[in-house]
């Protein structure tokens, strides 16, 4: 039997669309050639409408040649073309980057002084923005406020990078990776144009009525009052199938354990979220919301283990005695932390159901690997699936540049007896609609093949 297959999106040629580039006074501006680049090579048609600061960072010139169209910044430039109206209706996404800290304000207060804030004002096309500049204006409590403002608002913020900035400064600021801003953009605009034609069809979606439990991010086991025992995972896969099952009608609940902040804030706001930050912590908060769940996701990262004991006060890295003979000091070994097994949560599910009144809750599992000299990770995952007992295990490779974090993600889907049932790639979004799909399939009792 052939497995059901999902193919990702960029496996099929894409519909072009229309997209404005704004891009605002910060250094980062030299980066936009290159973000239009991108969506250009994507076969989109851009726009773009710098602010008089950006000019002062990249010329018009660069920015008409990588967009093969003339560039526009005043609302004067051609005052009979009405020109931010034209621009407005004309998008299908307006994506700012980077977005100044004076950009972040304007926009939050409504201010339509130049044409770009004034296109942001008559646009009704999803709106993306990617904050760039210096730690302490980032940080500063007037721009949390106004990205917090954007936000409730349906515009899509992406969280600076960490790293070096302008001078000697270092830390929260730097715009992110051109193909992250522009994976981030089209993900924005198909999940928009997906909720209006939901919308158009008048239906409530194939999960109303339905429960889904997500768990999302990465436990933190901690080892004294400062350190812990961590992982690399952001949250967003978690929080991205959390958004896809809430699009299609479903009470979501997700346990979060540290996914980032800004993932969690771009939830839709009848998401429930319930934050944990132990194994132990996830496993109680997890079987507690699973008590009238249809389904339960687990893509959270769960530590296996846990240190034995944690520490009162901070362990030294290493401390001095006095030797017995000669009264020299002399340093201790490493100190040697015992560890204490987590119980295994996906595995509970199975075997002891939190749901109690008859009906079947549908366990889906994550199995992150590496591949090792026992066996490649598709191979570790069906042992996996065959051990776990859950309903689908969604087996991904991960490493520093795949799984974790703001990138493509690829998934095997095997079912309790190791059998590939399916497969997804792409963004996190196109994987997590891809994975929400099979769960409503399997809950409605249909299986398609997609």
């Amino acid at each position: 039997m052939n497995p059901q297959t999902t193919r990702a999106r960029d496996a099929h040629a894409p519909r072009a669309r229309r997209i404005v580039v704004g891009v605002s006074g910060s250094i980062a501006a030299y980066k936009a050639p290159s973000i239009i680049r991108l969506l250009r090579a994507a076969g989109h048609e851009v726009r773009t409408v710098p602010t008089a600061a950006a000019l002062r960072f990249i010329g018009a010139p660069a920015l008409a040649a990588v967009t093969g169209a003339p560039v526009q910044s005043g609302v004067f430039d051609d005052a009979a073309a009405v020109a931010h109206v034209q621009m407005g209706e004309w998008a299908e996404l307006v994506l700012v980057a980077p977005a100044s800290a004076d950009l972040l304000a304007r926009a939050a207060a409504g201010r339509a002084d130049d044409l770009l804030t004034a296109t942001l004002l008559t646009t009704t096309a999803p709106v993306v923005m990617a904050p760039a500049m210096h730690t302490q204006m980032w940080n500063h409590p007037a721009t949390r406020h106004n990205v917090d403002t954007l936000r409730r608002r349906g515009v899509t913020i992406i969280d600076p990078d960490a790293g070096p900035l302008t001078g000697s400064g270092y830390g929260a600021g730097r715009l992110p990776k051109p193909e992250q801003i522009v994976a981030r953009a089209l993900a924005a605009l198909d999940a928009a144009s997906r909720d209006t034609a939901a919308a158009a069809a008048g239906t409530p979606g194939d999960l109303a009525g339905r429960h889904v439990v997500v768990s999302a991010g990465g436990t933190r086991e901690p080892l004294d009052p400062v350190r812990y025992l961590g992982n690399r995972s952001s949250g967003r896969q978690g929080c991205a199938i959390a958004t896809a099952a809430a699009a299609r009608g479903a009470r979501v609940t997700v346990v979060s354990a540290h996914a980032e902040p800004g993932v969690l804030a771009e939830l839709p706001p009848q998401v429930d979220i319930v934050p944990v930050t132990t194994a132990m912590e996830l496993h109680d908060a997890v079987r507690a919301a699973a008590v009238d769940a249809d389904a339960v996701v687990m893509a959270a990262a769960v530590a296996d283990f846990r240190p034995a004991e944690v520490a009162d006060t901070k362990l030294k890295k290493h401390s001095l005695r006095t030797s017995g003979g000669t009264g020299e000091p002399v340093r201790q070994a490493a100190p040697v932390i015992p560890l204490a097994e987590n119980p295994d949560i996906l595995a509970g599910l199975v075997t002891d159901p939190p749901r109690q009144d008859g009906e079947h809750t549908l366990v889906v599992g994550f199995a992150a690997e590496t591949g090792d000299a026992d066996g490649d990770v598709l191979a570790h995952g069906a042992a996996k699936a065959r051990r776990k007992g859950a309903d689908l295990l969604a087996v991904n490779a991960v490493g520093t540049d795949q799984g974790f974090g703001d990138v493509p993600n690829a998934v095997v889907v095997l079912d309790a007896g190791g059998t590939e049932v399916a497969r997804a790639q792409g963004t996190k979004q196109e994987v997590a609609e891809a994975l929400v799909e099979l769960i409503a399939a399997r809950l409605s009792g249909r299986h398609p093949s997609v």
